[in-house]
């Protein structure tokens, strides 16, 4: 009889639990492309961009966003919510934080300032370590962890706001990052903090947030796939090239295998990628031992990032095509404008991509999608 209780209890908690989940997930349709927004502005969206906002299910403001007019990112964010909220309450919002770097937009950094040794530093004590210019957090120390945790909890208990981004995985993780510079026990110990926070986070964010992180990455043994139990999703990003020996198409052919995983599972992916050749970050920085592919036109760059997002795409699966976040001044020419396939009927796929070496093709109710990536060669056949 008790062993019945128990097996009932747990029955009942993961129905619960899959409940829940299903219930802080963004809205999501096959009808047309289904879209996420990352944006930025230092000062107040205008009227017309709040209502371009509400359109998406799914947005994360990143870091600065309002903190110009405001006095910090966490105020920004939390009027900008509101503002997009009001008009369209359905819009999953994502506040922006960075597990690593300390990026100085925030009135919770002045708490920093009283606690001993937060940022990592070299041999010489100099602690702007992030490509030269910016801190990095020391996650080994108990009050860095503890200020990082609080100043989630505060964010995800804001009304406006449904959970948080984490940025910054693949530097703490990455072992090599920064080791040189604080050595490989501290690195270590950093990495062990990094997976303490991880752990705390989901019962500090609770069950009605989510809790999505930039983790996908190809350079990892499982490509990021082994991180991911904390994690509701995953924002996708710099995965055209190639890292520690491997080729582009074989980086490539691996983080997509991770995405296409990650999304059957039912996890978030928020396909975000760039109109350049490669839209690397600062961690993914290694040339590519392929030619660099220069696309004849922005259209045909489109489509290919395009069509990579259709072969790896499930439920609740997203995505973005941009020239950057900032939105700043008229920094994007490609904020506010829909491009025309956004537009086009898809329809749900029929089936799972199909791989014959490094040629994906896919199905779906109106368009059919053919993506090589050793080529870096694309087609969507839209059937209207």
């Amino acid at each position: 009889m008790n062993t019945l209780k128990i097996a009932l209890s747990a029955i009942l908690s993961i129905t619960t639990y899959s409940a829940s989940f299903a219930d802080r997930l963004p809205d999501f349709s096959w009808d047309t492309v289904p879209r996420y927004m990352h944006v930025r502005k230092a000062t107040s969206f205008t009227p017309q961009e709040v209502e371009y906002l509400a359109s998406f299910p799914l947005i994360t403001f990143e870091k600065t966003t309002g903190a110009k007019e405001f006095g910090g990112t966490e105020v920004g964010t939390w009027k900008a919510a509101k503002a997009v909220k009001a008009i369209n309450p359905r819009t999953k919002v994502l506040y922006y934080r960075n597990i690593l770097v300390h990026y100085s937009a925030y009135a919770a950094d002045a708490q920093l300032a009283s606690i001993p040794d937060a940022f990592l530093s070299d041999q010489k004590g100099n602690t702007k370590l992030v490509r030269g210019k910016v801190p990095a957090y020391d996650l080994s120390n108990p009050a860095v962890q503890d200020w990082w945790l609080t100043h989630a909890k505060q964010a995800c208990g804001s009304e406006y706001i449904d959970g948080i981004f984490v940025d910054g995985n693949i530097k703490a993780l990455e072992h090599g990052y920064l080791k040189r510079q604080v050595g490989d026990a501290k690195k270590t110990a950093v990495e062990q903090g990094y997976h303490h926070i991880m752990k705390q986070l989901r019962a500090i964010a609770g069950t009605e947030s989510l809790v999505v992180s930039n983790i996908i990455r190809a350079r990892f043994t499982d490509a990021g796939l082994e991180y991911m139990e904390p994690f509701d999703g995953s924002y996708i990003e710099g995965f055209e090239h190639a890292v520690g020996g491997m080729s582009r198409k074989e980086y490539m052919a691996k983080g997509i295998a991770a995405i296409q995983s990650a999304a059957q599972s039912g996890k978030i992916i928020a396909f975000t990628i760039g109109q350049g050749s490669y839209a690397d970050t600062d961690m993914d920085m290694e040339a590519s031992q392929d030619s660099t592919k220069e696309f004849a036109s922005p259209n045909n760059r489109f489509t290919y990032a395009l069509a990579l997002f259709l072969i790896c795409a499930e439920k609740h699966s997203y995505f973005m095509f941009s020239d950057g976040y900032g939105v700043d001044n008229g920094r994007s020419k490609y904020w506010m404008k829909d491009i025309p396939e956004y537009q086009y009927p898809l329809g749900a796929p029929t089936g799972e991509a199909t791989r014959e070496g490094y040629v994906y093709q896919r199905e779906f109710q109106h368009a059919s999608v053919t993506v090589d990536i050793e080529q870096e060669t694309s087609e969507i056949v839209w059937k209207q």
